[in-house]
């Protein structure tokens, strides 16, 4: 029982991050961004049953995949999107990309987030369609290409909304 108050206690204390992302680069991309998260409570979000192999013993939440030609199973995913979001609050949403992690920048206001996009790197030439958009209500938007972005200012205040940075590359 002391055990169970302990943990409860810890988690009360811990940030808690919600990484979302689609399945494939998306995903790659976030798990290698896990470590910048350990001394966080991380709760994992996806569309793969077989992904929570991958992030245990981290918490696992699944969504269903979608793009922009099935209207309805978007919509069906953003209402599972908001549903997580409601069930996990987490302090930080952290995605890097595509619908899932999208609608999750997009609806974090809901439970008071701060939000970090992070294009993908296979978006060479210009932001991802997601991105464009998830730029837009953002707390920090993050490309993996410096000519795609401008460098990261060090101090926070001097980050503008809407605005996309350059701080290195995940991969």
């Amino acid at each position: 029982m002391n055990a169970q108050r302990e943990v409860r206690s810890a988690s009360k204390t811990r940030h808690r991050v919600l990484l979302v992302s689609s399945s494939g680069g998306h995903w790659t991309e976030l798990r290698r961004l896990a470590p910048a998260f350990d001394q966080c409570e991380r709760v994992w979000c996806s569309v793969l049953p077989e992904m929570r192999d991958e992030v245990a013993p981290d918490r696992f939440l699944r969504v269903p995949d979608a793009n922009r030609w099935n209207k309805l199973r978007l919509l069906w995913s953003a209402l599972c999107v908001v549903w997580v979001l409601l069930r996990v609050r987490p302090h930080v949403v952290v995605s890097t990309g595509a619908a899932p992690g999208f609608f999750a920048i997009s609806f974090a206001k809901l439970v008071n987030a701060r939000t970090v996009w992070i294009d993908s790197i296979a978006n060479a030439e210009e932001l991802s369609m997601s991105g464009r958009n998830a730029a837009q209500t953002a707390t920090l938007t993050l490309t993996q290409w410096p000519e795609l972005g401008t460098p990261l200012p060090s101090d926070p205040s001097a980050r503008q909304p809407g605005e996309v940075y350059f701080a290195g590359s995940v991969v």
